[in-house]
């Protein structure tokens, strides 16, 4: 029998923890609970899961806190649960180490995706040669990028900022992090960031303004979307 993957979800909130359970538990997921931050990296320690829910307000220490712990020795991906007014605690439980985020209240659905992305970076992203988003293919090995077939010329710095971004596709990377892995840089200046996504757009993109490739995450970073 097919080894079920296990899920850690750590929250206060019981109806939270349920909602979660019934539903990962009907996608064929093993859920295990904590209730506090202590007791969730233990499970982390003794049952060994295979991703992490981990909300950001827990009872007895800052879930920012607990990434940090489970960092020290841990690659397991870790999706945040938060509230929607915590956009600067996002950001730097990103920093932190977070793979991601979703912000509650949630649908089922995107919380699968998630995981989903999770899981397949943590799996073989950043090994894969090619990066196939829809039309849009990312070849690390060849440093060439393709769309629809045709080859798009990018300058150096367009490819390395589309790289990193296919290096974690799927998962958002923040300001900060896109600033150091591109450039080096540990500025919070947008500025660049900014200039070069669009850039990157304008040939990439159908329609610019609508991106299906390059998503903001408003406040937070970019994300390269998978088709």
């Amino acid at each position: 029998m097919e080894q079920r993957l296990k899920v850690l979800v750590v929250d206060d909130e019981p109806q939270i923890r349920r909602l979660i359970k019934v539903s990962l538990e009907g996608h064929g997921y093993q859920v295990l609970e904590a209730a506090d931050g202590k007791t969730g990296v233990d499970q982390v320690l003794s049952s060994k899961p295979d991703i992490f829910l981990l909300d950001l307000g827990l009872p007895d220490m800052d879930g920012k806190k607990v990434i940090q712990l489970v960092r020290d020795w841990s690659t397991i991906p870790i999706i945040i649960l938060s509230a929607r007014d915590q956009e600067a605690e996002k950001v730097e439980a990103l920093d932190m180490g977070a793979n991601d985020y979703i912000t509650k209240p949630f649908g089922v659905g995107e919380l699968m995706a998630r995981i989903r992305v999770c899981l397949r970076s943590q799996g073989n992203g950043a090994d894969e040669s090619q990066v196939h988003c829809g039309d849009l293919v990312i070849d690390l090995a060849k440093h060439q990028v393709t769309l629809s077939g045709n080859e798009v010329k990018l300058t150096p710095t367009q490819y390395d900022l589309l790289k990193v971004l296919a290096q974690n596709a799927g998962k958002v990377l923040t300001h900060r992090q896109l600033l150091k892995r591109v450039w080096g840089a540990e500025s919070d200046d947008t500025q660049y960031i900014r200039v070069y996504i669009g850039q990157l757009r304008r040939k990439i993109e159908e329609d610019p303004s609508r991106p299906k490739y390059l998503i903001t995450e408003s406040g937070i970073g970019y994300r390269l979307m998978y088709q």
